[in-house]
């Protein structure tokens, strides 16, 4: 895969925020049970050692479980995250292409739950969990 290619099935994701703006472009995919961010690594992403940098991961994956929650929910406003869990499992390099697969777990009228896997160019990097309070 060249080094600027988008996997089939990414398009640009159009939910935008002042907070991910410095890493765009980012991309998303829905999937049966959730959908994907996705984004090509690169030098605002990583640490001086050309690593990933976590707080990058954490917070795409945050973004990732609460927007695959957000479709399940009837008349709800939002989502608030009360809990994240993030195990980190490998380590992910600029250039590489980064998924963000999130699956709900659970959706109930005052929480939902959902996970996330982190694949650095397919190979799993790290995982998460997460729990969100539903506003209404």
């Amino acid at each position: 895969m060249a080094m600027t290619s988008v996997p089939a099935g990414f398009q640009p994701h159009t939910r935008k925020s002042g907070f991910t703006a410095p890493w765009e472009p980012i991309y998303h995919r829905p999937h049966d049970n959730g959908i994907s961010l996705g984004l090509r690594a690169g030098d605002a992403h990583a640490n001086s050692r050309g690593f990933v940098h976590g707080g990058l991961l954490s917070a795409l994956c945050d973004n990732a479980m609460g927007l695959s929650c957000l479709p399940h929910l009837v008349d709800a406003k939002g989502l608030v995250t009360v809990n994240l869990n993030l195990d980190f499992l490998g380590s992910a390099r600029v250039d590489q292409w980064l998924e963000f697969r999130a699956e709900v777990t659970r959706v109930g009228r005052g929480l939902s739950f959902a996970s996330a896997t982190v694949l650095a160019d397919g190979a799993p990097c790290a995982r998460a969990t997460g729990v969100f309070k539903v506003q209404r």
